[in-house]
């Protein structure tokens, strides 16, 4: 299950092991210092997710920072080896962090269920491969979609694919698949519409430089927040350019814990704090020497800080009352100081 308690933040390893084990372990530790809740893999090799062709459709051309590379090219640089994820999601069990995994094929799931994942991710450019879909949600486990490319009638294909086989757990994430994405592209106030168009949790996987839209998401109602996460950018690779550090992602989870603590809860009730707050509010005081028989003037009688007279709403109708006895200025005014 993933913790509806706070904003789940996965940390989402990618590529960015740059195709050293000890990279991605290192990398498993950084996360949980960096107080991610998860760290998430991608499962496939080049030869399940696409084709060894150099025709032109497998080229990039679409203004990526990948442009000019073959798929298979790419992927085969960016894959996690197959026979590394047991010991990753040990290791970062060890951490005390939740392990899963994004697969892009049958297999990639027959594997995952082998080592007990917990959790699946639908990758935004999957969302349309309803067979893969399906074969996840059978699982019967908590599935996680990207809408980065989708249309609407996608997205309601791909929850419905769930729900057929009886698999309600779903949690739609707004994607912007453009790498790094533009801030002004991220459309936060879908995270609310996909939750209530589509009766699911929402949440946010960013592409976007930096932490603001993580904080901005929080705000919006947003459940998951996934981000991509690096060791160090300095050993380069396919993501490097648009994940963020330990320290950037440190200061990330700070300022959405700090957001979530601000959003609060809507209540009108007083907390102790506030209750002591009121003694800075505005009252009836007696402003200056007052003898028994003078009557209720504003010149004797004003609305002030502090809070400890008579509450002003009483202002207007006690003027031309008398005072039963003498009082100096500066005493707090109470109903039984008047006739």
């Amino acid at each position: 299950m993933i913790p509806l308690d706070k904003c789940f933040i996965i940390a989402e390893l990618s590529a960015n092991h740059n195709g050293s084990k000890d990279v991605a372990i290192e990398t498993i530790k950084a996360a949980k210092r960096a107080g991610a809740d998860a760290i998430k893999f991608q499962t496939y090799t080049a030869d399940t997710i696409t084709l060894d062709s150099k025709k032109d459709d497998f080229k990039l051309s679409q203004g990526t920072i990948w442009d000019g590379m073959y798929l298979y090219d790419l992927y085969q640089q960016a894959y996690t080896p197959w026979d590394w994820f047991e010991e990753l999601y040990d290791i970062a069990h060890q951490e005390g962090l939740i392990a899963f995994s994004s697969p892009f094929d049958k297999t990639a799931v027959d594997l995952l269920e082998s080592i007990k994942n917990p959790i699946y991710k639908i990758a935004s450019f999957e969302i349309t491969d309803i067979p893969l879909i399906e074969y996840v949600a059978k699982t019967m486990k908590p599935i996680i979609i990207s809408t980065g490319i989708a249309t609407d009638e996608d997205i309601q294909l791909a929850v419905d694919t769930c729900r057929k086989v009886g698999n309600n757990d779903i949690t739609l994430l707004k994607c912007t698949s453009s790498y790094p994405a533009p801030i002004e592209e991220a459309n936060l106030l879908m995270i609310n519409d996909l939750k209530e168009r589509f009766d699911v949790k929402s949440g946010l996987s960013d592409h976007t430089m930096g932490t603001v839209t993580p904080v901005v998401a929080v705000t919006l109602g947003a459940t998951v927040i996934e981000k991509h996460f690096i060791l160090n950018k300095e050993i380069g690779g396919p993501d490097a350019s648009f994940s963020l550090d330990e320290n950037e992602f440190t200061e990330m989870v700070n300022a959405v814990r700090a957001a979530e603590k601000a959003i609060g809860n809507i209540s009108y009730k007083l907390t102790d704090k506030m209750k002591s707050g009121r003694e800075f509010s505005r009252s009836l005081y007696i402003t200056n020497d007052v003898k028994k028989g003078d009557i209720l003037t504003k010149d004797n009688i004003r609305s002030v800080r502090p809070g400890f007279g008579l509450h002003p709403k009483y202002y207007n109708e006690i003027l031309g009352k008398s005072f039963k006895k003498d009082f100096e200025k500066g005493t707090a005014l109470k109903k039984d100081f008047f006739e």
